[in-house]
């Protein structure tokens, strides 16, 4: 396994307490960082970053909510010190269905907590990495925001926009050593499966010419090099994690 130096560094992850937020948390303290997990399943996170081996906090926080961000960010940075680096990868799949059977209120959380909720931790991170001239921001888009998955359409177009916002916001701080970056999964078995049908399933992976879903430590693999020093000239750019489907 490669290695990257993050001593002295404080990261935040997103939906850090399952999934590819604590393969990534796993990875982070692993490589010398200080992390936050900031998840609304707050007795979960409490607990599994309190089992984790590292320079830990867990804050309670709703990413869709710009009042919940700006207090989990304050209370980390009173834990762990400024924030370096930035891991949005809190997300939510919802319902499958048609366009015209798509429930109103599915698509309005949807996007509230995919592309709001990145909109809202990039912009309560980014005034604190330009004053001190450094940051690394990953932000966890997904392979259907770059082709569309039928019977998805409030996902694939939250993950859409998060690909779009990425690249703005990378271009907004290229002037710094500043990287804002996203990645495009594909579907990796975590608990967001739990709100997908076992047909919607089956089309993803029919999908990946690897034939078998991502892995998420390959995930964070890819990821902690994206936030590490050496990543120093990409910016508002789209890292395929895709297992070959992506076709752009």
């Amino acid at each position: 396994m490669n290695t990257y130096d993050l001593s002295g560094k404080t990261a935040v992850v997103t939906g850090g307490a399952q999934g590819i937020g604590l393969a990534v948390v796993e990875r982070l303290l692993g490589s010398g960082a200080r992390v936050a997990s900031w998840d609304q399943s707050a007795a979960q996170n409490e607990s599994i970053m309190s089992s984790l081996d590292g320079d830990t906090f867990a804050a309670s926080c709703d990413i869709a909510d710009i009042a919940s961000v700006r207090k989990a960010l304050k209370l980390s940075e009173e834990a762990l010190g400024p924030v370096d680096i930035l891991i949005n990868s809190a997300g939510i799949a919802g319902p499958n269905a048609r366009v015209e059977d798509y429930d109103d209120d599915a698509w309005a959380q949807i996007v509230a907590v995919n592309l709001t909720g990145t909109f809202n931790t990039n912009k309560a991170v980014l005034p604190g990495m330009r004053a001190r001239g450094y940051g690394r921001i990953v932000n966890i888009a997904s392979i259907a925001g770059k082709e569309g998955n039928p019977n998805a359409c409030a996902y694939s177009a939250s993950k859409a926009g998060v690909i779009g916002f990425t690249k703005s916001a990378g271009k907004e701080n290229a002037d710094m050593d500043i990287a804002v970056n996203c990645v495009t999964p594909a579907a990796a078995r975590t608990p967001i499966f739990d709100q997908m049908s076992q047909e919607h399933i089956d089309y993803m992976l029919s999908k990946i010419p690897r034939a078998r879903f991502l892995e998420v430590e390959e995930a964070a693999n890819m990821i902690t090099w994206m936030v590490s020093a050496e990543n120093s000239f990409t910016t508002g750019a789209v890292f395929d994690l895709s297992g070959g489907r992506a076709t752009y």
